[in-house]
C-alpha cells in the first residue's frame, strides 16, 4: 500500500467532511437564506454539491490508487484528481491574495486542506515507476 497516497486520500475524505458538514453550516445555509435572486443563488448551491462530491469520489480514488493490485491503472487517474486539488488550493490562494485590506489567507483557509492532498498526491506518481517492474 502506497502510504503517502493513503494520508492524501484520509486528508481528502476529511476536507470532504469538513466541507459537506461545516460548509453546509457556514456556506451553503446563509446562501439559501440570501436576498440572492432564486437563478445565482440555485447555482451556487448546485455548485457546493458539485464541489462536495467530486471531494468525496476523489478520496475514494486516491484510497483506490494507493493499494498495489490497482496502482498502475490508477496512476493517471491519481494524477488528474492531484491536479484538480492543487488547482483547487490555487483559486482559493489567488482569490485570497487579490482581495483589497490583506487577511483573507485566514478567511478562506481551504487552501491549506486543498493543496496538502494535491501535493501527496502528486509526490506520490512521481514516486511510482511508469511501468510494472520486469522478472530478471
Amino acid at each position: 500500500m502506497d502510504r503517502v497516497l493513503l494520508v492524501a486520500a484520509l486528508l481528502a475524505a476529511l476536507t470532504a467532511a469538513l466541507h459537506i458538514f461545516a460548509g453546509g453550516t457556514d456556506v451553503a445555509a446563509p446562501l439559501l437564506a440570501s436576498a440572492m435572486e432564486g437563478e445565482p443563488k440555485l447555482t451556487l448551491y448546485a455548485t457546493w454539491h458539485m464541489a462536495s462530491v467530486a471531494m468525496a469520489l476523489s478520496a475514494v480514488a486516491l484510497v483506490v490508487g494507493s493499494l498495489p493490485r490497482y496502482a498502475l491503472a490508477a496512476r493517471y487517474l491519481v494524477l488528474f484528481i492531484s491536479l484538480l486539488w492543487c488547482a483547487f488550493g490555487g483559486v482559493f490562494l489567488l482569490v485570497a491574495l487579490s482581495q483589497p485590506g490583506g487577511g483573507w489567507l485566514f478567511k478562506l483557509p481551504q487552501w491549506t486542506l486543498l493543496l496538502p492532498v494535491g501535493g501527496l498526491g502528486l509526490w506520490a506518481t512521481r514516486r511510482r515507476p511508469a511501468t510494472r517492474p520486469t522478472a530478471g
